[in-house]
């Protein structure tokens, strides 16, 4: 069983989540909860021109928005309060076992701090529900993967916290997760912090004395990892196939290359946490919620992920 979060009931998580369960088999929806409120996903329905029967086609867990359903298209500290309580709801279910993986719609993180929230998104708070000290973000596809070291932090935040244990920590999470989808030695790949990693300290030394480090140890331990490697090339490299995995050091270094190869098809994964949870990796598209024509792809391949990871879920 898998349960899919509603996000932000005001952006075009209910109208992708309907899509989706429009199209899955009878045996899919079985094995399928939706964690939202019923109102506004039946308000969302004649947008996108579904007829999900909710409750009874496919499993639901109501989480009432205070006055909804809520105008679509409109940030509102009510929508931030909802989203956090279907996560919520979702986490307490996946601790318990009930269900196996949770997909997340996007949410919006200014609704979300409106509403007395304040995290960063998604993984801080999928860490902080769960009592985790650490979780990381890694963006699928096909071609490219890549774990990051840190995301939403400033960029001189971001170096700092590149040091030699928390670089290791990363590599040891991806090489496991990796090896979790059935790679039997993942090649991985340390992206560098500074151009041509420092070109032996001419443009920094954080390369050397952070990087180096972590990489050394990780070889030390059988994990199959090079690096540091130009950022420059290095992507260009892992989508033709010369590695599985990119460690990349701050949140843009590996944003922008997977949306730029894969923006429809990415998959956002949480690791680190007593959960497995996979996600779209777009945001709440204010702009075009309510009007039925949000793309789903992104929430097939997060629900195709999420079936993946449960399967291989050890008991």
């Amino acid at each position: 069983m898998i349960g899919i979060t509603m996000g932000d009931p005001a952006g075009v998580g209910p109208e992708i989540i309907l899509k989706t369960v429009a199209g899955m088999t009878a045996e899919e929806r079985a094995a399928t909860c939706i964690f939202g409120c019923a109102a506004t996903l039946a308000a969302a329905q004649p947008a996108v021109g579904t007829h999900v029967a909710l409750g009874r086609d496919v499993a639901m867990h109501d989480v009432p928005v205070e006055g909804g359903p809520l105008p679509f298209g409109k940030l509102d500290p009510r929508a931030g309060a909802a989203a956090f309580r279907c996560v919520a709801a979702a986490v307490e279910a996946a601790l318990n076992g009930q269900i196996g993986c949770i997909v997340t719609a996007p949410l919006n993180k200014a609704a979300l701090n409106a509403a007395g929230h304040h995290y960063d998104g998604h993984t801080g708070m999928l860490a902080a529900l769960t009592n985790t000290p650490k979780a990381w973000m890694i963006l699928a596809s096909e071609r490219l993967k890549v774990v990051h070291n840190s995301t939403h932090v400033s960029l001189k935040d971001a170096i700092d916290r590149a040091s030699p244990e928390a670089v290791l920590a990363t590599i040891r999470i991806g090489d496991s997760h990796l090896r979790r989808l059935g790679y039997d030695r993942p090649r991985i790949a340390v992206a560098g912090i500074n151009p041509h990693c420092g070109e032996g300290g001419l443009f920094g030394t954080e390369d050397d004395a952070q990087i180096v480090p972590a990489v050394q140890a990780a070889r030390a331990e059988g994990i199959n990892v090079e690096g540091p490697i130009a950022a420059d090339t290095l992507f260009h490299r892992a989508y033709n196939g010369a590695f599985d995995l990119v460690v990349a050091q701050y949140h843009d270094q590996g944003h922008i290359p997977v949306k730029l190869v894969a923006f429809d098809t990415a998959v956002n994964v949480t690791l680190g946490l007593p959960i497995d949870r996979t996600s779209v990796d777009h945001g709440t598209a204010f702009d075009i919620a309510g009007k039925g024509v949000a793309n789903h792809e992104n929430m097939l391949k997060a629900i195709a992920y999420a079936r993946q990871l449960a399967a291989r879920r050890k008991t």
